[in-house]
């Protein structure tokens, strides 16, 4: 409590403190006797809560409510006792934070409440509509989240995963979203912590290995820059901002596809310029372009196109050496206080009415998504809408007439299309580009300037578009716009027209199943309501497959290639190195599943053997062993497809670029001509599961003079192969 009394008189008049000192002997007096799991005195939660949001520099009624915060939940207090001593504006920040609790019905008990997508989406509408009446009701239960998230080790490991995903899916995104970078990153790296403890202690113990080296490579960088901005005039404070654990992971994830470790990224980190007017804000960008090479495309200008949580810096990404990428970040030093406290911004050192007349306009996002959110029906399109449309990364695109569009990353004209207008939507036929026609699934980049092609006959959408797997609409919004229109459709079209889906993806994934037990499986009354649902776009053909990928998977298949089922994907792990050239001894031929250890050879890299192998248990030079171990383990099963196409010159080439570009292994191909320039090729593949499968069936489909795709059998491929002979 000193701690916080302490960071409030550093802002707040006296008298505003000494409110904020009564708040917290009531609480004390209210929650007297209570214990957390923790077995700490419950008052200590909702002063942890009041501290992180004095650190953020808030109001007094912001403060006072986050120390009452679960008083009338908690404690025998009422809604008149709590207005009488503190106030109408306080009373009304703890009721909604209150509202807020009653409404987290993710997890129970010691694990996940039956109808998690119905609860999850409820709490969000309700917090939509409390940061609508007034934000600082979800600053508090941000808080409240951080403080819970910091404690969590005391509930059981069910309750820690689920509250942890929740944290990363909703609460994180939520933060970042209002621009509170400060308490997005210590969530996500908590919640890493606990759904992904292996993978976080790994990256803490690669960052501690290269911390200095690290440091010096930043000093050194900083001295030189800082010595540029001086000899051109330009007063800047430059440091270094280290990125955080799970970003880093992230980073890391990316970069192994790549097929690059951990010594190879050297943007862990940004170069970051304060400066104390715009002007010497493109200043500082001039130093830096005369400075080291700019990296083509890696600009963006977000102070003269601010993004929607109100954050605005100038980013650049320049080569530093020949080979080594350097991100840097410029801003003014008021910027730097939206970038760190968002919204929170809003309310720093302000009391009474005081408030910045332009909040309203930077919180319009908040009011387009409560707009959309009237008109989602189900819990899972409103997850969708919420997790796709505002917390991914955006993407600022031109309208012809030079209009501004914010769309979230990975949007396609058909996704600009209904964000203009639903009929425009409805209307569309195709798109361009920069002046260039596209494919209607192609995805839309920084500063695009998006031309959208219409019929002039109505005719509606595409039933295609809904496909997740073809990717056309990759925004909530535009979905529910396409959904809506064919549930206006008549009932019979719907049903049929879900039949011919049903049967085509049974048919092409060889399962015998019918209608009424595919209903079942996904929790309908009736094989006529799934028809319709599918029909009309409610559901889609992509959550069928993925509920019958986990109810079974391709069987193994007789007679084909000789291929390991699993091996690890990443190969073997040479701890706090990354993946080096390793090679299995032969001397005592480990498997996945052994103990076993790396011993570095000289020029070969490093071989792997068992821990008991007779050579390790002789070897006198021990510095020489490292500890290793198995990369993570992907199953894989073998499975035939039947592709007829119209035999055209560089059929097979599209085919198999197209299944490679998915990164599924061809073990076989056979291709057979038949009469009237139809061919059959035969593919044996090897994939995750059906999930894997129905996104290739519909890629495939896509090839051209590609008319039919499904699996097959050995004894179908022989079958016909003789008759071909024949």
């Amino acid at each position: 409590m000193k701690d916080l009394l302490t960071t409030a008189k550093s802002y707040l008049p006296p008298d505003k403190v000494e409110l904020i000192d009564q708040a917290y002997r009531f609480a004390q007096s209210a929650h007297q006797g209570q214990t957390r799991l923790s077995g700490e005195p419950y008052v200590e939660h909702p002063v942890h809560v009041a501290l992180f949001l004095a650190d953020l520099h808030l109001d007094t009624a912001t403060l006072v409510a986050a120390l009452l915060h679960d008083v009338m939940e908690d404690c025998s207090v009422s809604y008149g006792e709590m207005e009488q001593r503190f106030g109408v504006e306080v009373v009304q920040l703890v009721d909604g934070v209150t509202k807020l609790s009653k409404m987290d019905l993710m997890v129970a008990g010691d694990g996940i409440r039956h109808g998690y997508e119905d609860g999850q989406a409820e709490s969000l509408r309700k917090m939509l509509v409390a940061m609508a009446q007034d934000i600082r009701v979800v600053l508090i239960k941000l808080a409240d989240r951080l403080h819970n998230m910091q404690t969590l080790q005391a509930h059981t490991p069910e309750k820690r995963a689920a509250i942890a995903r929740e944290t990363l899916e909703i609460y994180a995104p939520l933060a970042h979203r209002l621009g509170i970078g400060d308490i997005k990153w210590r969530l996500e790296d908590l919640a890493f912590s606990y759904l992904q403890p292996t993978e976080y202690r790994k990256v803490s113990l690669l960052l501690a290995t290269k911390r200095e080296e690290r440091e010096e490579y930043v000093d050194r960088i900083c001295e030189v820059l800082r010595e540029e901005l001086t000899r051109a005039g330009v007063k800047a404070e430059v440091t270094g901002r280290a990125k955080h654990i799970y970003s880093i992971y992230q980073k890391m994830e990316k970069y192994a596809q790549q097929g690059k470790e951990f010594g190879q990224i050297y943007d862990l980190f940004a170069l970051r310029i304060l400066v104390d007017e715009i002007q010497d804000c493109y200043s500082a960008l001039g130093v830096i372009h005369s400075l080291w090479h700019p990296i083509p495309g890696e600009f963006d200008d977000y102070i003269a196109s601010p993004k929607e949580n109100m954050y605005q810096s100038l980013h650049t990404s320049v080569m530093y050496l020949p080979n080594i990428p350097l991100e840097v970040q410029i801003r003014t030093y008021d910027m730097h206080q939206v970038s760190e406290y968002g919204v929170a911004a809003h309310w720093r050192y302000k009391e009474g009415d005081t408030k910045d007349p332009h909040f309203e306009e930077k919180m319009s996002w908040l009011r387009q998504l409560l707009d959309w959110q009237r008109e989602v029906t189900g819990a899972a399109e409103f997850l969708d809408s919420v997790k796709m449309d505002i917390f991914q990364d955006q993407v600022f695109v031109y309208t012809p007439k030079g209009e501004i569009k914010e769309l979230p990353a990975g949007s396609t004209p058909i996704d600009f299309a209904y964000r203009i207008h639903t009929d425009l939507g409805h209307r569309c036929i195709g798109g361009k580009v920069n002046g260039r026609l596209v494919p209607l699934y192609t995805q839309l980049k920084n500063g695009d300037t998006v031309e959208i092609l219409i019929t002039k006959v109505a005719r509606g959408p595409s039933l295609d578009w809904l496909n997740t797997n073809l990717g056309y609409v990759n925004t909530a919004n535009a979905r529910e716009k396409i959904r809506q229109w064919f549930r206006k459709q008549e009932r019979g079209v719907n049903i049929q027209r879900g039949r011919e889906l049903l049967n085509k993806e049974l048919r092409r994934l060889s399962l015998k199943m019918n209608e009424e037990e595919v209903a079942t499986l996904l929790k309908f009354d009736s094989g006529a309501e799934l028809l319709a649902s599918l029909g009309s776009g409610s559901v889609s053909i992509a959550l069928v497959t993925a509920k019958l990928a986990a109810q079974q998977e391709p069987p193994p298949m007789e007679h084909t290639p000789s291929l390991p089922l699993s091996w690890p994907s990443s190969g073997i792990e040479v701890l706090g190195v990354g993946d080096l050239l390793t090679r299995i001894s032969q001397c005592c031929n480990p498997i996945p599943g052994d103990a076993i250890v790396g011993y570095i050879t000289r020029g070969r890299g490093v071989s792997i053997h068992r821990v008991d192998c007779r050579n390790i248990q002789n070897e006198d030079e021990k510095e020489r062993l490292v500890q290793v171990n198995w990369g993570k383990t992907q199953t894989l099963h073998p499975v035939r497809l039947h592709i007829e196409a119209w035999d055209r010159v560089g059929l097979l080439r599209d085919i198999t670029t197209l299944v490679s570009q998915d990164k599924v292994n061809i073990a076989s191909l056979v291709s057979t001509e038949h009469e009237d320039s139809i061919c059959s090729v035969y593919l044996t593949l090897y994939t995750t599961g059906v999930g894997q499968l129905s996104r290739l069936f519909s890629r495939l489909e896509g090839v051209e003079g590609v008319f039919s795709v499904a699996r097959s059998t050995p004894e179908e491929e022989a079958q016909v192969s003789s008759k071909s002979r024949a």
